[in-house]
């Protein structure tokens, strides 16, 4: 009878994500959101967000929980299981990817990190991704973790650089733009900003053949600045990517 009785008090535990789990990850008891869920911004205002996918039970995505997903986020459908129809969740990853969860989804949080990143791109922080010490290093590394996808690579320090643009061709501020503003005033190295590899600084220029890489991840490397990146040495670059490096 007591293990009858028990059973009646058992906590239930089910996912209230919906059809859709891009996003989240399983802690053991459910499926949760991922920090990288909601690390974006909405296109539109978040008001508009949420009359457009307004939450089933009142509460939105965020990290660590386990809120409904909208139906609209990803479907037609009005109850679960549900198909997910590309239109719909392509409408809400333009528009609301925060408000939907999606935000791992989108072109600037959607991409590979370096194989050997300088630091755990998985607990980078929001902190971490204005700070003027963090900012240039998770560009390079993990720029998934940021939203620096797009960026090829290179990115302001500073984040305000962009608030007085006479700075790029201000004499006495060169030093300073070149080091915290490449991205706004046109300073990445051409490795990062093209994402097409250059002759590196290991490269004496003179050869016309390079040994291959033994990496096959070389241009995924050079499009996050790999071949410029002088945490590793001329050697390591030539060791790893000497052919998409151009290293001789």
């Amino acid at each position: 009878m007591y293990f009858l009785l028990s059973l009646f008090f058992v906590p239930f535990t089910h996912a209230v994500i919906g059809g859709d789990l891009n996003c989240t990850t399983y802690n053991g008891t459910a499926f949760v959101y991922t920090p990288a869920a909601v690390a974006c911004d909405n296109a539109i205002s978040d008001a508009s967000c949420a009359v457009l996918y307004a939450a089933p039970d009142t509460l939105y995505p965020a990290a660590g929980n386990d809120a409904e997903r909208a139906y609209a986020c990803y479907t037609t459908a009005t109850a679960t299981p549900a198909a997910v129809v590309p239109d719909m969740k392509q409408a809400a990853l333009t528009n609301c990817a925060k408000t939907c969860g999606f935000c791992c989804q989108t072109d600037a949080y959607n991409c590979p990190n370096v194989q050997f990143p300088r630091l755990n791109c998985a607990t980078i922080t929001r902190s971490q991704c204005d700070s003027v010490t963090w900012r240039t290093i998770i560009a390079t590394d993990c720029p998934s973790a940021c939203g620096f996808c797009n960026q090829g690579g290179c990115v302001d320090a500073v984040t305000n650089c962009g608030n007085d643009l006479s700075i790029c061709q201000t004499v006495g501020m060169q030093d300073f733009v070149n080091t915290y503003c490449q991205r706004t005033c046109g300073r990445c190295p051409s490795t990062t900003a093209s994402g097409t590899a250059t002759t590196s600084s290991g490269s004496t220029g003179t050869c016309t053949s390079y040994i291959a890489d033994s990496s096959t991840s070389c241009a995924a490397w050079a499009a996050n600045g790999f071949c410029t990146n002088t945490f590793y040495t001329a050697a390591q670059r030539r060791a790893r990517c000497a052919t998409t490096c151009r290293i001789c």
